[in-house]
This record gives structure tokens, C-alpha cells and sequence, in this order.
């Protein structure tokens, strides 16, 4: 039996950063099974899926505590299987005109109609041929059956006249 972890991890970027991760969590049995990592504007962000006796947890967690000496941020979180509805996967994903509060309004959207967000990508980059900044978002996301997804286009389409949606879902 294991004790299945959700770590997050941020730091200024640095080489080794991830080998000094997964040295403790080697150390003390850990199984690194899954991750997503990233460097933006010179930090180093990560989220990870670790499975360890549950014998070996507290130490674990000292021990990555431990890394704030060198500049390592690290929160452990146990990860519990909640007594949730299965959910059908939709992809979006989203292109128009950068503005000031797009990701709030958009994540309005998607609460309003009961979406869970399971993957969230954004970026800007200018727009071909002009200086306008393009917004583009892409996302997985959990939805119940009984969501309408024809309101849900409708309701995404109506933030701004040149936001472009595309709602695919996984089979």
C-alpha cells in the first residue's frame, strides 16, 4: 500500500533544480509517476504525482522542506480520490484580441456552467501583420452530461466579437 502525493515546487530557475527533487524523493523510496513543469520569466514552476510508503512520508516532507536552504519552495499535499461523478473531457480552445481580464472572464464562463478546468495553457503573442497582442488558450476540461454545450459556446463566444471558440470533445 502507498500514499499517493501531489507536490508543487517553485523556485528561481537554477540547473539541478529537478535533480535535487527527485534525489529526495528517491531517498526515500518515492515513485515519481507523473509531472508538468515549466520555466516562465525566470522561475521554475512544477506540479508532480509521487507514490511512497506511508511510513516514509514525514520524512519526505522534512526533507523537502529542507530545500528552502537552497531556494526550493515545496508544499506537499497527501491526494485524495473524492467521491466525484465521472466526467466527459471537452477540449477548448480560444483565440481573439489580448485584453485585461480575459482569463477572469472566461473562467467565469466555465463556473457558471459547471465546467471543471482540468488543463490550463495561455499565452500572447503578437498578431500577424499588425502590433496587437493575440490571447490563446487551451484547456481540458470535466464536464457533467447534462451540460449544455451549446450554451457554453454561446456564453464563450459572447466575451468579445473577435474571441474565435472551438469546443471539441474526447471520445
Amino acid at each position: 500500500m502507498s500514499t499517493p502525493l501531489v507536490i508543487t515546487v517553485i523556485s528561481a530557475d537554477k540547473s539541478g533544480l529537478v535533480e535535487s527533487i527527485a534525489q529526495v524523493i528517491n531517498r526515500h523510496g518515492g515513485n515519481w509517476l507523473e509531472s508538468r513543469m515549466a520555466r516562465m520569466a525566470g522561475q521554475f514552476a512544477g506540479i508532480l504525482r509521487v507514490d511512497i510508503a506511508p511510513e516514509k512520508v514525514e520524512g519526505l516532507r522534512i526533507d523537502l522542506d529542507g530545500l528552502t536552504s537552497l531556494g526550493i519552495n515545496v508544499q506537499v499535499a497527501v491526494s485524495g480520490q473524492a467521491d466525484e461523478p465521472e466526467l466527459e473531457i471537452l477540449h477548448l480552445t480560444l483565440l481573439g484580441n489580448d485584453r485585461p481580464g480575459i482569463v477572469h472572464e472566461v473562467s467565469q464562463v466555465l463556473a457558471r456552467n459547471g465546467v471543471n478546468v482540468e488543463q490550463l495553457e495561455t499565452e500572447c503573442s503578437p498578431a500577424p501583420m499588425s502590433a496587437d497582442l493575440l490571447f490563446k488558450a487551451s484547456a481540458r476540461l470535466g464536464i457533467h452530461p447534462q451540460t449544455d454545450l451549446e450554451a457554453l459556446r454561446n456564453d464563450l463566444e459572447n466575451l468579445a466579437d473577435d474571441l474565435m471558440v472551438e469546443l471539441t470533445q474526447e471520445r
